[in-house]
């Protein structure tokens, strides 16, 4: 498995279950870090990641750092409007990383300071809110394996 999401605290379970839909369909590992702002037998979510949440093996943490220390060496990229560099602007590789906040906040603070030489943003127009956050993980998440020439997809 190429790369791995993480999702900081979501809300909104449709976002969620197309989120375990793309990384089932790419071989990307799901992290979900809690509080959830739903329960992941809430029926929106499954019909929304319709018959691929079986096959995922996602993994759940009490907190940001709980994930963080059982990946110490690996690389974290963290989604924020706030970045000023664009997420093409990096060289993925395989083993990294792609963190995603809430939908309605994004990431803490905390998370953005500690990985601040690693703050990608997806280009928008100025003045709107943002992308969905199920179509930004989508974004980055093949830029990275268009980086890696698409490693085992057809």
């Amino acid at each position: 498995m190429p790369f791995h999401i993480v999702l900081v605290e979501p809300e909104i379970p449709p976002n969620t279950g197309n989120i375990v839909r793309t990384c089932s369909v790419t071989g990307a590992k799901l992290h979900l870090v809690k509080p959830l702002g739903f329960s992941i037998e809430d029926s929106q979510l499954k019909r929304a990641g319709l018959d691929y949440w079986h096959e995922m093996d996602i993994q759940m943490y009490d907190s940001f750092q709980e994930l963080r220390d059982k990946y110490p060496s690996n690389r974290f990229f963290c989604a924020t409007t706030k970045a000023k560099q664009s997420y093409a602007s990096f060289d993925y590789q395989e083993g990294d990383f792609f963190v995603f906040g809430k939908e309605t906040k994004g990431l803490p603070d905390s998370i953005l300071e500690a990985n601040k030489e690693t703050l990608i943003r997806v280009p928008m127009l100025p003045d709107v809110r943002s992308l969905n956050l199920a179509n930004s993980v989508a974004i980055v998440l093949y830029e990275g394996l268009r980086q890696l020439e698409f490693p085992s997809l057809i």
